[in-house]
């Protein structure tokens, strides 16, 4: 389902993270895929071993952050972080996977 609302959300996530060049470039992201409130995408290798992260807008106008590793046996949560501001975007992805998104 295409909502434009969830366009939204998803761009501004990706604005708020650095922008979409940033991101590719410093992490790898792709498949990027959205839903009403939230964002999932896949980001290269890193040493904490997360391959996908999805960060979801909640109803306080904070975010939720999963930080996982898919294979084709199983999905674990390495990480769920709850209440998280669009200032702590950044360093929250930085320590949950060990790369960085800014110099």
């Amino acid at each position: 389902m295409n909502d434009p609302w969830s366009g939204y959300v998803a761009t501004t996530i990706i604005q708020q993270l650095g922008g979409l060049g940033p991101l590719r470039a410093m992490t790898g992201a792709k498949e990027f895929v959205c839903g009403k409130h939230w964002l999932r995408f896949k980001i290269g290798r890193n040493a904490k071993r997360v391959n996908k992260v999805k960060i979801q807008l909640d109803p306080d106008d904070t975010y939720s952050m999963e930080f996982l590793r898919v294979t084709a046996a199983k999905t674990t949560t390495k990480a769920s972080i709850d209440g998280v501001y669009a200032d702590m975007l950044v360093p929250i992805f930085e320590a949950e996977t060990g790369m960085y998104i800014k110099f």
